[in-house]
């Protein structure tokens, strides 16, 4: 049975990409529940943003301009959470980013880009936090933001879905290392999430700016809202869960890659016509 987390309140928890969209709501959500919050992002304007909010709120807060891409940084991010605040005992890495376009348009610069944010970051991050918590006996809880590409990508993703692929690999690998140590390792896959993620995209293939603003279109109409991935997030620490597709895509896509994987291919070309249209 994975261990459960139970009640946020009063734990420190850690928060990647906290400037804005998943990360961002993660943050208020676990203030309103009382935890107390280390927070980071590589945008500083909109860090700062979030941590005078949830200071104002009564949250106790340490907010950091930190790379998840730099390993040296995130350690000494990780000392000065432990000397400041206290053991942390919840991490969500929520930070990522966006490469739309075919493979073949993806250059090599972008496919590093991509893995250096969505999955050397993670890893980064919980080989920084983790060592503590396994020494301190006392358990604990990593979330990891993947998506449904983490289990049924289309060509459009193809660098996306690729590090989200990889994300749950190295989900399924620190859940079975750290049960014994009752630290649970979850990983979340919403479905489309309205948030700016599209607007520092790099698209590639085709007509750019008209697929950005196809991909746009449907968000918009599909997207959840990132409130609603960010209660999933603390609910799977909470309880205990592994694997939460949230959204009704992905639900649908979990269950497809798992029972019918060859109606996959034609529900992607769909999407993929969808994205690819040129114009609003």
């Amino acid at each position: 049975m994975p261990h459960a987390l139970g009640s946020v309140a009063g734990r420190v928890a850690v928060v990647t990409g906290a400037a804005s969209g998943i990360g961002r709501a993660t943050a208020r959500e676990l203030g309103r529940r009382g935890a107390v919050l280390a927070v980071l992002d590589l945008e500083p304007v909109g860090l700062a943003a979030v941590a005078a909010a949830l200071a104002a709120q009564g949250v106790r807060v340490l907010a950091r301009p930190v790379d998840v891409t730099e390993p040296q940084a995130v350690q000494a991010f990780a000392e000065e959470v432990e000397r400041v605040l206290g053991p942390a005992e919840l991490v969500v890495n929520a930070a990522g980013v966006l490469v739309l376009g075919a493979f073949l348009d993806t250059t090599a610069a972008d496919f590093s880009h991509v893995v250096d944010v969505n999955l050397k970051g993670p890893a980064n991050v919980c080989r920084a936090f983790l060592p503590a918590m396994k020494a301190r006996g006392r358990g604990g809880y990593v979330v990891n933001v993947a998506s449904a590409s983490a289990f049924a990508t289309q060509s459009e993703l193809a660098a996306y879905g690729s590090t989200k692929h990889g994300l749950a690999g190295l989900s399924q690998a620190l859940r079975d290392e750290l049960q014994d140590d009752a630290i649970g390792v979850a990983l979340v896959c919403p479905g489309f999430v309205n948030t700016p993620i599209l607007e520092r995209a790099r698209v590639r293939g085709g007509e750019p700016e008209a697929k950005r603003r196809a991909a746009e279109r449907l968000l918009r109409l599909r997207g959840l809202s990132a409130e609603r991935v960010a209660e999933r997030i603390v609910r799977a620490a909470e309880r205990g869960e592994s694997i939460v597709p949230v959204g009704l895509e992905a639900q649908v896509l979990w269950f497809l890659s798992r029972a019918l994987p060859s109606a996959l291919a034609p529900l992607f070309g769909r999407l993929r016509r969808a994205i690819a249209r040129p114009g609003d």
